[in-house]
C-alpha cells in the first residue's frame, strides 16, 4: 500500500505548523473520540524512512530530522456522516506507528505504518475501504490514578508476535508546548495511497490538551515490524493527552510532482 516508488514531489514551501486547525472540515466523513493518548516519539534521518513514504509524500522535517511515533489510544463512538457514533463497534483501543509527511502542496501530515485495533469489524473496513494499514489485535488500556497502561499482541494478519506494552504516568499539564511538541501532535491530515491514488485526508480537532508523561515501561516490536528500523537511545519526547474530539474530511488527491 505505502510505496516508495515513483516520482517525487517538487520541494514546496511547507504550511505553517499551527496549533489549531488550518480550516475546518464542513462535512465531516467521520466523527470520533481520540481519548487517553500517549504520545513517543524518537527522531530519526529522513534518510532512513524516505523510501516508506506513499508515493506524493515526502519525510516532513525540522532542523534536519524527522520522526517516528508510537501512539497508544482509546478511539471513541466513531460515526459515519454526521450520524451517532457507534458505541461497542466505534469503541476500542488502537496503537499506532506513524511518520511525519509533506507533500507538494505543502500539506504537513502522518503517514501510518501500522495502527493495531482490537475490532475485527473497523479494522477489515479500514482494509478495504480506505487501505489504511490496520491490523486485528488483542488490546487493553487500564488507567490507575496517574498511570495508564497499554497493551497489544497482534492477531491478523500479523506478523504474529507484533506486541507492545506501555505504561507511563502523566504529570503536570503542558500550558506553553514547546515549537516541536506542535510539530509532534498537530497534524492536520495524513497521506495515504486511498482507492483512487495518492491522496490527504485533513481533519480539524480543539488545541490538544498535553500532558508531561514519564514512560515506566515501553516494550515494543511495533515499530520493527512496521518496517522501520528500531530507534537507538530513549524517546526525545514522552506525551500525554485526556483527547479531544475529531472530525475527518474525505480524501483529496495528492499530485504526485516530479
Amino acid at each position: 500500500m505505502l510505496s516508495g516508488s515513483g516520482p517525487r514531489p517538487r520541494e514546496g514551501t511547507p504550511e505553517p505548523v499551527t496549533p489549531d486547525a488550518p480550516a475546518a472540515v464542513p462535512r465531516p466523513l467521520f466523527t470520533q473520540q481520540w481519548l487517553d493518548l500517549t504520545f513517543i516519539h524518537w527522531a530519526v534521518a529522513p534518510d532512513v524512512v524516505a523510501g516508506l513514504m506513499p508515493r506524493g509524500a515526502v519525510p516532513d522535517t525540522r532542523d534536519g530530522l524527522t520522526y517516528v511515533g508510537l501512539v497508544a489510544f482509546r478511539m471513541h463512538r466513531v460515526g459515519l456522516l454526521g450520524l451517532p457514533g457507534v458505541p461497542y463497534l466505534g469503541s476500542f483501543p488502537e496503537t499506532n506507528v506513524r511518520l511525519y509527511s509533506r507533500d507538494a502542496q505543502g500539506r504537513r501530515g502522518v503517514v501510518f505504518r501500522s495502527m493495531d485495533a482490537s475490532r475485527l469489524i473497523p479494522v477489515v473496513a479500514g482494509r478495504l475501504g480506505f487501505r489504511l494499514p490496520y491490523l486485528w489485535s488483542r488490546m487493553a488500556l487500564r488507567a490507575e490514578g496517574d498511570t495508564v497502561h497499554y497493551t497489544s499482541s497482534r492477531r491478523l494478519p500479523g506478523p504474529r508476535g507484533a506486541s507492545s506494552r506501555i505504561t507511563v504516568r502523566t504529570g503536570a499539564r503542558i500550558e506553553e508546548p514547546t515549537e516541536l511538541e506542535h510539530f509532534l501532535t498537530a497534524r492536520w491530515g495524513m497521506h495515504n495511497a486511498f482507492p483512487g491514488g495518492a491522496g490527504y485526508l485533513s481533519n480539524d480537532h480543539p488545541r490538544w490538551p498535553l500532558y508531561r508523561a514519564e514512560l515506566i515501561t515501553c516494550e515494543e516490536n511495533l515499530v520493527a515490524a512496521a518496517g522501520i528500523p528500531t530507534p537507538e537511545g530513549a524517546p526525545v519526547s514522552v506525551l500525554y493527552s485526556p483527547g479531544v474530539p475529531v472530525r475527518l474530511g474525505r480524501p483529496s488527491r495528492t499530485p504526485a510532482g516530479t
